[in-house]
């Protein structure tokens, strides 16, 4: 199936440009060692003192990808595995290393964007690419920082600033399937005050995926971005970060039930935003730091069906936070503790549904849940060759047990161009809003579920070759999942569905391998290979089977050419014994 990434023809037109471009002189690439980091910690890092399998995708090999959704980019990360419903802007999953796609934490500027009213995934689908400076992809358990959501993993999006006194720019593009994207931002940089300004809109007439009938499938989305600071002193600096999408996507679902897609006239409705107010301070000696974040994220979903709306969900999620950290040992070692209060609200409204003899389901609900947390973080740089680290973290749950996580981890540079990591965390996830009150008609919520658990570790290796023009990674992993939730077991009253907690534990285990390089001056090589062996215990049957929609096999190569502003890049990606739910339709003669 065509998509739009494959544009057949692609004029891309820059009206108006303040200050001019800056020739490109680096080859692009995914970088698994980056300098700095500021999601692998509560402050920045240098990521050879960091243990987690990290990919950093940074702004050369954003502009020169021209991706128009972040889930696009993310492809080529081993261990992650993304799944489309259907044309651009349909609903996108995320699953990292055989997880569930609501094991992984999405931030957008340090901003928790997943959405609770939607099972606590971001739908990927929505996400634009437009204005992004960097992304961070953690692979790991993260719980002992970041709480529940991050079980699995973290991805880190970090929106441009403003770096020049002024830019203003202008850009349009079109391409196939009646699509067309266009943007405006403006940034200025003047003295202690930078601001950046941006919106971005894309539209396509997109295609039909059904067997039937021949009407395409749209998707619409603008974006607006905003950043801005101003550092008051050498001490003290005040941010703040907002970003909203809103749009629409055209699908096609089963309406009678045969196990083909029919094409209907169905309609899915969002608004995203995420806002954040930062304050940082750093003692004149740079031995003690604070950082005070105010955080918001709401989310919208409106569902239609021919013109009328069926169904309606909305969320809000509101973070006040502190960081503070010390420093000593000239700088070496470092403890940091976190102090965190989170609200959530969740919206829910549909038909209410009679189940007859079984009572009546009311899908329309209005919940909360409150958590209060701490956590605390100790690295230790003891020699320039080896350094530990250590974390753990409470939650005081509103709905839930208390909760305790914690990770150690340990990176040790072998010589020159070998280094050595290892890790070993706990982490949960709670029951989510969806599995907890239901959604839909045949789907009923269960209040008692309790939260899942996991323990992990994880053993690397990074080899640098030829200079350092060649970095081959290797990275071993082992996941045991306790509680894990079924979100699709038969409710014996209603003959529907539900949620259950399993009674024995999952099994998720692999290797991840990546090489990355520069095979000339002009041309770099970016290859992965992931492994994942993901089984879960089936009550019934009482023996492990394998998990739904893992790749056993995933694959990617991404051939990358450029000479003076000219470049070419060639990706190529594979997934292999992939299990499915198969549906057999039913022919009526």
């Amino acid at each position: 199936m065509k998509n739009i990434r494959s544009m057949a023809t692609v004029a891309t037109v820059s009206l108006l440009s303040v200050l001019p471009f800056a020739a490109q002189g680096q080859t692009a690439q995914q970088t698994e060692i980056e300098e700095v980091l500021v999601s692998a910690s509560l402050l920045p890092i240098s990521a050879s003192r960091s243990a987690n399998a990290i990919t950093v995708i940074d702004s050369k090999q954003l502009k020169n990808r021209a991706a128009l959704s972040v889930s696009d980019l993310l492809r080529d990360v081993p261990g992650l595995a993304v799944s489309r419903s259907g044309v651009q802007g349909s609903a996108t999953q995320i699953r990292v290393r055989g997880a569930e796609a609501n094991h992984l934490l999405v931030l957008i500027d340090g901003v928790e964007a997943n959405d609770p009213s939607q099972s606590d995934e971001l739908n990927w689908g929505t996400l634009s690419a437009a204005d992004i400076e960097r992304i961070e992809v953690i692979r790991g358990p993260q719980s002992s920082l970041r709480g529940s959501d991050a079980m699995a993993g973290v991805v880190n999006i970090v929106t441009r600033r403003a770096d020049r006194p002024l830019s203003v720019n202008l850009f349009s593009e079109t391409g196939s399937f009646g699509t067309y994207h266009s943007g405006l931002s403006i940034g200025s940089k003047q003295g202690d005050f930078d601001g950046r300004l941006s919106v971005n809109h894309i539209e396509t007439e997109g295609e039909n995926i059904s067997r039937t009938g021949s009407e395409k499938d749209g998707y619409r989305n603008t974006n607006i971005n905003l950043n801005a600071g101003w550092t008051v002193s050498d001490e003290l600096r005040l941010s703040v970060a907002a970003r909203q999408s809103d749009g629409m996507n055209e699908f096609d679902a089963d309406g009678d039930f045969d196990g083909l897609v029919d094409d209907q006239e169905k309609v899915s409705e969002f608004r995203n935003s995420t806002m954040r107010i930062q304050g940082d301070y750093v003692s004149a000696d740079g031995r003690f730091q604070h950082k005070l974040v105010i955080a918001q994220s709401n989310n919208d979903n409106e569902a239609f069906d021919t013109g009328v709306l069926g169904t309606y969900t909305s969320s809000t999620k509101y973070q006040y936070q502190y960081v503070g950290s010390a420093f000593w040992d000239e700088s070496s070692q470092r403890l940091s503790v976190l102090a965190e209060h989170e609200e959530e609200d969740f919206q829910q409204r549909g038909a209410i549904d009679d189940y007859g003899i079984y009572g009546i389901y009311d899908p329309n609900q209005d919940r909360e849940r409150n958590t209060d947390s701490i956590a605390i973080e100790y690295r230790n740089d003891i020699s320039d060759a080896l350094s530990l680290a250590a974390s753990a973290r409470y939650d005081d749950n509103s709905e839930f047990d208390s909760a305790n996580t914690v990770r150690v981890e340990a990176v040790y540079q072998l010589n020159d161009g070998t280094r050595l990591r290892s890790a070993y965390g706990t982490a949960i996830k709670n029951p989510t809003f969806t599995e907890r009150f239901g959604f839909y008609t045949n789907f009923i919520g269960n209040p008692s579920l309790e939260p899942e658990e996991s323990t992990s570790w994880e053993l690397g290796i990074d080899q640098m070759l030829f200079d350092n023009s060649l970095t081959l990674s290797a990275t071993l992993f082992d996941t045991e999942l306790k509680n894990e939730i079924n979100g699709s077991a038969v409710d014996p009253v209603t003959f529907g569905y539900t949620a259950v907690n399993k009674e024995g534990k999952s099994q998720r285990q692999g290797v991840e391998l990546t090489a990355i390089g520069t095979l000339t001056n002009s041309l770099s090589l970016n290859a992965a290979y992931t492994y994942t062996d993901s089984v879960e215990w089936d009550d019934e049957t009482r023996v492990y089977i394998d998990e739904v929609r893992r790749a056993r096999h995933m694959a990617s190569l991404n051939l990358s050419w450029q000479a003076m502003d000219i470049f070419i890049s060639i990706p190529m990606s594979s997934i292999t014994a992939l299990k499915l739910m198969w549906y057999f339709p039913i022919l009526w003669l």
